[in-house]
């Protein structure tokens, strides 16, 4: 398993007995009281499983030294050999704040891990063993069947409910309604819209047939039934078994148009919705899913959709909103300008031209995808232009039960264009959040963000940001993230955090007047090494370092490795890597890269080939005598970014 399990993954051969903050910084780690170096076993908790991964919890007591480790392994139930997983990651003490918001959070000691790259649709079996050199007690093994989800789909053995366009008089297969409430509650107009006494029913589908399906709002009979509000509500409950489904006919496009309103859809009331092949237009809030404190969406799936003009695409804030499948979709924003990098912090106020009537950045769009709660996938999406991406709600202090939290989350396989702020958001994550696959390119602050972490794991695997002001920013105090086998062409620095482990990325200077790199590590459980880095021409401060024991720099890999044993393996690398590499104008920060211009694929023979380390279900079945540094392995093929039926680029033009 290489190196990656001595320390990337456990903090006992770095943690002591007493731990040595920075001087700068408040106490962000607490820690048991002395004495207390055994292990008492809590819950287990097996997580929401998604199509790819799974995620697992186990509260502990004591281990005040924090050399307890657990080991896992685990199968597809039915083979006889046992695969090594990666081993759950030790958190507990680290402390979560911001004081702005009266944010204050000491995260609860115990365990957090995934396992990854599993097939979907499929039943494993996986074995924990905790083990403490100082004692464990209670129930110290733990062996679970869990099987992974499949892709949401309509049911077969339901009805099939007509709708077509309003003013529609063309031939019509029944049952046939003049609007999708009429075939969803069997709602009248004016009055009536609310008097739903023909509901539809669990595993119905009901499909929109071709043309403009556009409010009315101000009329008093709207044909869409939606008076004044120009919103349609979906409360109804389906379930996994048999979801209620709403999506095009086939026969055309399906242009559901928000004619300018606030809320196209509110389905936070509703459960095991699929919607699919749509087209959601001009609308400030396309999906809304769910209120922080009030109510959420349970198994929501938007596939090959297609968003435009919109603010926000698919939204909820509620702990309790879980399961979300949303794939295969182009999000756009309402850009103010498809030709400049428009973001708000200072150096854009200060540089951008004057785009708005608020200074340089108007906020038109907001999220395409927004979520907080368990189990979520947003998968193979293509965005651009809105402030960010794809985010996980800043929800604040995390509720204690699982099922009402951000946990166990896959972000994988999104192409992302022009952000105000950051491609991808593991914001007010807990356990088990999974980035991985997606690419990024031009972001006015970060690439992939972490503000905060409540503890972790977070795993950022294999994602290319181009243009981008941080390759990762860290703020709050997150705890908890791992960065393995990230392209990243820009510079690393950010806010202090805990238990932050980099592996086998590649870190290219682009020509900027700072340093390639800063760590900004607040407790001994840290680790850097493996990693790739072309330092900037003509900066004597190249490599920043701040741990427990004092703030250094250095100027060459070599420096750093010396006075701080971390990358005893990483290089310093040239542009010569790459098959082809242009890289962005520091001093033009505005400017716009397309993707299909860019190129990240390793030169055979280069420095970052075969210069990697073997992580445990992350990079088996590499090429050569070991993995390869960056998102990209030499001779496999590149991952599909967004939606898989897109194949005409860019998908933003």
């Amino acid at each position: 398993m290489g190196s990656i399990a001595l320390a990337a993954l456990s903090a006992r051969a770095a943690v002591k007995r007493t731990i040595f903050l920075l001087p700068a910084l408040l106490l962000l780690l607490v820690l048991p009281a002395q004495g207390q170096n055994g292990t008492a076993a809590g819950r287990f908790t097996v997580e929401h499983p998604t199509l790819q991964n799974l995620g697992f919890e186990w509260a502990i007591t004591g281990d005040t030294n924090r050399n307890a480790s657990v080991s896992v392994e685990y199968r597809r139930t039915g083979e006889a050999a046992w695969r090594k997983g990666l081993p759950l990651v030790r958190v507990g003490g680290e402390r979560i704040f911001r004081e702005r918001e009266g944010l204050d959070y000491t995260v609860p000691a115990g365990f957090a891990g995934s396992i990854l790259n599993l097939e979907p649709g499929t039943e494993y079996e996986a074995r924990f063993k905790l083990t403490d050199p100082d004692g464990a007690s209670g129930e110290t093994d733990h062996t679970v069947r869990v099987k992974t989800r499949t892709e949401p789909k309509p049911y077969t053995g339901g009805r099939t409910l007509h709708v077509y366009p309003p003013y529609y008089e063309g031939p019509k297969q029944e049952p046939s309604f003049p609007s999708l409430l009429e075939a969803y509650y069997g709602a009248g107009l004016g009055d009536w819209s609310v008097v739903w006494e023909r509901r539809a029913r669990p595993g119905d589908t009901i499909l929109l047939h071709a043309g403009l399906y556009r409010n009315e709002r101000l009329n008093y009979v709207d044909p869409m039934v939606t008076p004044f509000d120009g919103t349609m509500w979906l409360t109804l409950k389906a379930t996994a078994e048999k979801p209620l489904t709403i999506k095009a006919a086939g026969d055309g496009d399906v242009v559901i148009d928000g004619a300018g309103n606030h809320r196209l859809f509110d389905v936070m009331a509703s459960a095991h919705h699929i919607f699919e092949g749509i087209t959601f237009r001009d609308t400030d809030v396309a999906i809304f899913a769910g209120m922080k404190e009030v109510l959420g969406a349970v198994g929501l799936t938007v596939k090959n959709c297609r968003f435009e003009n919109i603010g926000f695409g698919v939204w909820t804030e509620y702990a309790g909103s879980s399961d979300f499948y949303i794939a295969d979709n182009v999000f756009l924003g309402r850009p103010e300008t498809r030709d400049l990098l428009v973001g708000w912090s200072r150096q854009f106020r200060q540089w951008a031209p004057r785009v708005g009537p608020y200074g340089s950045h108007e906020l038109r769009s907001y999220y395409a995808i927004k979520v907080y709660g368990p189990g979520h996938v947003i998968a193979h999406n293509s965005i651009a232009f809105f402030h960010d991406g794809i985010g996980i709600s800043t929800y604040g202090t995390p509720e204690k039960d699982p099922e009402r939290r951000a946990s166990s989350i896959d972000i994988y396989g999104n192409d992302i264009h022009m952000s105000g702020d950051d491609f991808v958001e593991s914001d007010g994550g807990v356990h088990n959040i999974r980035v991985y696959n997606n690419r990024g390119v031009n972001a006015a602050h970060s690439g992939y963000s972490s503000q905060p972490v409540f503890g972790g794991p977070v795993y950022f695997i294999r994602n290319i940001s181009y243009n981008a002001g941080n390759a990762f920013k860290i703020n709050a105090n997150p705890a908890g993230l791992f960065m393995w086998h990230n392209t990243l062409i820009g510079e690393q620095s950010g806010g202090p955090a805990s238990n932050m482990h980099y592996r086998n990325n590649l870190f290219i200077g682009r020509n900027a007047e700072q340093g390639v790199m800063r760590w900004s590590n607040v407790t001994p459980a840290y680790s850097s090494d493996y990693n790739g880095y072309r330092p900037n021409p003509g900066v004597a401060e190249q490599y920043g370092w701040q741990a427990p024991d004092g703030k250094k720099s250095f100027a060459t890999i070599e420096e750093l490795r010396a006075a701080t044993g971390q990358e005893r393996h990483g290089v310093e690398v040239g542009l010569d890597i790459f098959e082809a590499m242009t890289l962005p104008d520091p001093a033009k920060r505005h400017a716009v890269y397309h993707a299909m211009d860019l190129n990240f694929r390793l030169k055979p023979g280069s420095k970052a080939v075969d210069a990697g380390d073997p992580i445990s279900t992350v990079n088996e079945g590499f090429a050569g005598k070991a993995p390869d540094l960056g998102a990209l392995e030499l001779g496999k093929p590149e991952p599909h970014y967004g939606p898989r039926w897109l194949k005409a680029q860019p998908f933003y033009r």
